[in-house]
């Protein structure tokens, strides 16, 4: 379900996600918002104990949804903030485990990264942040790219 499709949608706030496992799944956790605008807000998200195995996209914000072009050149209208990944751990499928893909009008703020360690086979992976920002404790495999 993608957030932000239709103009008055509400929010959502206090979220968890606990204690699961994604194996060859072509998402691990995501957030993802249609890129249209919107007043909608995504805050409050807890990602816990999640284990990932040969994920396509283990990681994932997606603010420029927009399933066959019927929304090009909009940005998401939708505020993310305050999304917390503790405790995240397993292996990609592509090299890019990580990618904040966050509207230029509303970027991602309070994005923490508290102890993620996600592999790539016998390469590096690597993390894509587009407007988001936040801070990362802990181990941090790939190495953030969160703006402070």
């Amino acid at each position: 379900m993608a957030l932000g499709k239709d103009p008055n949608e509400q929010g959502v706030q206090n979220v968890t996600v606990k204690t699961v496992v994604f194996s060859g799944t072509q998402n691990g956790v995501r957030i993802k918002t249609w890129a249209k605008p919107n007043q909608g807000f995504v805050r409050g998200v807890l990602f816990e104990d999640v284990t990932i195995n040969n994920a396509q996209n283990p990681v994932i914000i997606d603010q420029e949804y927009c399933p066959d072009n019927n929304c090009p050149s909009q940005p998401s209208g939708v505020k993310i903030s305050n999304v917390t990944y503790r405790n995240i751990t397993g292996s990609s499928a592509t090299e890019k485990a990580v990618n904040f893909d966050c509207s230029h009008t509303n970027p991602c703020t309070g994005i923490v990264l508290d102890i993620v360690d996600l592999t790539y086979g016998s390469k590096p992976a690597t993390a894509s942040c587009t407007n988001a920002a936040g801070s990362a404790t802990g181990v941090v495999h790939p190495p953030s790219c969160l703006a402070s």
